[in-house]
């Protein structure tokens, strides 16, 4: 049914009128309709239940944008598609406060009727700022049929059996709307729309299930971790990061929690330290704690341990309850035993590993077979290798060479902040020639560039020996692969850069 005979009229002429202004493209009709119905909020509101499709979006950007309080919350409630993405929205447009609050109240009214409304569809409230991109550039740019817009086919009577079909469509639905959100975690107190977002949660907590496939946690105390995480589907978590300074002990309080993320194919662990009065006991307790929360995690594809302080000696407990093969595996800036080297080379669960990365390990004092072995027995899938800052010498380098000329997807190979001869590099380069995969080598300034034993650099001699490395990739029919060096800078730590042309640090600037 078609509204009453002045708000038909009313859509009718806000079409007609942009044709009266010799406007040609459809997409601008859309939009010059809408800003003239919005004129009339009021009106806007009651006509809603009957607006066509295609005006919906263009009219409900509109409204967003405008800050038209009342006419969004109507809209959301007789929103005609089963997905509202209003995060894409939010992105383009910075959210008002009372906007995002209207958007959420409309949604709030439909949940608190016990008769759904005939034209609902909406099943999902995406949130989430990079999803659903292309929905309203579509739907802002649709081509539609405007003469049927303008001039819709009279209402027929209802029949009896329509009648029936349409009081079944009011049937009593409590099936719940999904809200999708990714969420940051940071600081004590939290941004107002998303404590508007949680409050709504929690008033409807059988009805409004919000859904989180990304969760970063930073700074931020347990207790309104914990809070906020009782409102979430914790089976919805793909990707979470914890990047805060925890201790162990802290960890353990979070890791009911984890182990109830079924779904988890990403998960970080960054800056985990021991107290320096916990004994060895307590220690062990504490990392089998975290070690058989892997076991409920049968999708983790990626781990990333980063500055954690209870691995050394302990690599084994870590890895031996994954259920899956890794795709992805960090361990950076950490310290790592012979064992824990020797147990990762035989480990089943990076048999078929892509990414590996030991960056920061300290890796001079140790035996390098074990690597070796590591390197080879994953050539067949390896793609990304990162072994930046390991302190690996020309010895330890050229052992792995024979290894490394094996790994056949390979395609990203890192190796700064290692002490490495030119003459090791030609090696390298030699040794890589077969692999038509690899496109991007980071390498270390060679020892022959420093100036002196503090570690500055002579940006002639650099320039110099990475004009020979290119040479030498040139005859060799290699002249397109990402050769690019990288070190520190002594004084600010700062990456300098060369390439085609050096990239400095401000050290190196003239005052």
């Amino acid at each position: 049914m078609w509204p009453k005979l002045p708000q038909r009229m009313y859509l009718q002429d806000s079409f007609r009128s942009c044709f009266t202004m010799g406007v040609g493209a459809p997409p601008r009709l859309l939009e010059l309709a809408g800003q003239s119905l919005l004129r009339n909020e009021a009106l806007a509101i009651m006509a809603v239940e009957e607006l066509p499709i295609e005006l919906f979006p263009p009219l409900f950007m509109a409204a967003f944008a405008g800050r038209h309080t009342q006419a969004l919350k109507a809209m959301v409630q007789a929103w005609p598609f089963p997905c509202l993405p209003l995060g894409a929205l939010m992105k383009d447009h910075q959210p008002h406060l009372e906007t995002f609050q209207a958007a959420l109240d409309g949604l709030d009214v439909l949940l608190a009727q016990e008769v759904r409304p005939r034209r609902w569809k909406l099943q999902v409230l995406d949130l989430r700022r990079n999803a659903h991109q292309d929905f309203w550039t579509l739907w802002s740019g649709i081509k539609a049929s405007v003469c049927s817009l303008l001039d819709p086919e009279p209402a027929q009577p209802m029949q009896k059996s329509q009648r029936v079909e349409a009081q079944a469509e009011l049937k009593l639905v409590r099936a719940p709307v999904e809200v999708l959100v990714d969420l940051c975690l940071k600081e004590d107190t939290l941004d107002e729309t998303l404590s508007y977002l949680l409050k709504k949660a929690r008033q409807r907590r059988s009805l409004l299930h919000l859904r989180c496939q990304k969760l970063r946690i930073f700074t931020m105390p347990m207790q309104s971790i914990r809070r906020i995480l009782k409102l979430v589907q914790l089976d919805s978590i793909q990707d979470l990061e914890v990047n805060c300074i925890w201790k162990l002990g802290t960890l353990g309080r979070f890791l009911p929690h984890l182990g109830r993320m079924g779904n988890l194919r990403r998960l970080l662990l960054s800056r985990i330290h021991m107290l320096p009065r916990t004994t060895p006991d307590q220690e062990e307790h504490l990392v089998d704690q975290l070690t058989t929360q892997f076991l409920n995690l049968p999708h983790l594809r990626e781990l990333y341990l980063d500055s954690v302080s209870f691995l050394e000696g302990r690599l084994h407990q870590v890895l031996r309850c994954l259920k899956t093969p890794l795709e992805t595996l960090w361990i950076t800036n950490c310290l790592l035993s012979e064992s824990d080297l020797m147990y990762l080379s035989q480990c089943p669960s990076i048999s078929m590993l892509k990414n590996l990365s030991l960056s920061g390990v300290n890796l001079t004092s140790l035996s390098l077979e074990s690597l070796q072995v590591l390197i080879e027995w994953t050539s067949a899938t390896l793609q990304d290798l990162d072994l930046n800052e390991c302190g690996i010498i020309d010895t330890q380098f050229s052992a792995l060479l024979p290894s490394l000329s094996r790994c056949s997807q390979l395609t990203t190979f890192s190796f700064c902040g290692n002490p490495i001869s030119m003459a090791v590099l030609e090696s390298l380069l030699q040794h890589t020639m077969g692999l038509s995969k690899l496109s991007h080598m980071l390498y270390p300034a060679p020892l022959e560039s420093y100036e002196d034993v503090t570690g500055t650099l002579h940006l002639g001699l650099l320039a110099e020996l990475h004009t020979q490395l290119k040479q030498l990739l040139c005859k060799s029919g290699r002249a397109s692969m990402g050769w690019v060096s990288a070190s520190p800078c002594p004084h600010c730590g700062d990456q300098i850069l060369y390439d085609t042309e050096p990239i400095l640090c401000s050290c190196y600037m003239p005052a």
